[in-house]
């Protein structure tokens, strides 16, 4: 599922996932890892337990571009949801589950930026990214992959 042609500022993409709430908790909860999932992220610096309030510093690339950011967490409903804010444009990434009876889940990944982005990040998407319908798209892609590779992990060990 794709939003980005009704509403340029929201992203959103999700699948089901043959485990439970919880055991799907246990993996997308650990951001730590998500350089093993995002396409994009390279690292995710974080110190002491994720919770709300928890800050990081970031890594992200895509292709020769490589660009830091920082984060901190805004949301974590265990079992439910977990959601992260990047001040400097704006934007809320989050994960959330809908337990779907019958040991699956549903895993929804979303982009919002209820306010726009940052003159700044419009500014840098438009000159190296590409601009935003093509970044969008590109995220919409790495969403997919993302959820795709927790999915993956997820099922593995249950």
């Amino acid at each position: 599922m794709t939003t980005a042609a009704t509403d340029p500022y929201l992203l959103e993409t999700s699948t089901e996932v043959d485990a439970s709430p919880r055991e799907v908790w246990e993996v997308v909860s650990d951001l730590r890892r998500m350089p093993e999932w995002s396409p994009q992220t390279r690292k995710m610096l974080i110190r002491g337990p994720i919770g709300v309030g928890t800050r990081s510093l970031n890594l992200n690339k895509l292709g020769w571009r490589v660009w830091p950011t920082t984060s901190v967490v805004v949301r974590y409903e265990p079992q439910r949801a977990i959601a992260f804010k990047v001040p400097i444009n704006g934007t809320v990434w989050s994960y959330e589950l809908e337990d779907l009876g019958d040991g699956r889940t549903r895993l929804a990944e979303r982009r919002e930026a209820p306010q726009g982005t940052s003159a700044v990040s419009r500014e840098l998407i438009k000159r190296f990214l590409g601009g935003d319908e093509a970044f969008s798209a590109q995220l919409e892609r790495d969403m997919a992959r993302t959820l795709a590779r927790i999915k993956g992990v997820v099922e593995r060990s249950v």
